[in-house]
């Protein structure tokens, strides 16, 4: 639990997406807002996340929010999970869980810090940190093609 702890005050301060790992109960939300509330983004807000408990038709909009008119029961503009979190910090959990489509969405907000509402056309700038946390393999799940890797291209 120590070196644990270590790991949490190195990583704190700096402004790097993280990757929690480790079985169901083994407290990864628990280090997520212990990162948060040691980081300089402390006083901001942490918008946290289940991707496994929102249906996947639900999960992209819940992350990036929607415009007027956007599906069915879009009946206002719904500001999303990364909005909410502008200059603080976004914990996703069960990040495994993610679909594809949703999965290269997450990867241009991690690589250009910005997303597009669904339904809209303009691009959203955030500054967020991104902490995520799983229980699943995700290289196994990258070599599946089930999760999509970070592109390493400048």
């Amino acid at each position: 639990m120590q070196e644990v702890l270590r790991t949490v005050g190195m990583v704190a301060p700096l402004r790097t997406t993280i990757l929690i790992t480790g079985e169901s109960g083994t407290g990864k939300e628990v280090i997520a807002k212990a990162i948060h509330y040691n980081s300089p983004r402390a006083d901001k807000p942490l918008v946290t996340i289940n991707c496994a408990a929102i249906p996947e038709n639900l999960l992209e909009s819940e992350l990036f929010g929607h415009e007027r008119g956007a599906f069915t029961d879009a009946h206002a503009r719904q500001i999303g999970h990364f909005e909410q979190a502008h200059n603080g910090t976004i914990f996703l959990d069960e990040i495994g869980e993610m679909n594809p489509g949703t999965q290269a969405k997450l990867l241009r907000v991690l690589e250009q810090g910005t997303f597009t509402r669904v339904g809209g056309g303009q691009a959203i700038k955030v500054d967020v940190r991104v902490i995520a946390a799983t229980n699943r393999d995700l290289n196994k799940g990258m070599e599946q093609g089930t999760f999509r890797p970070i592109s390493t291209s400048a």
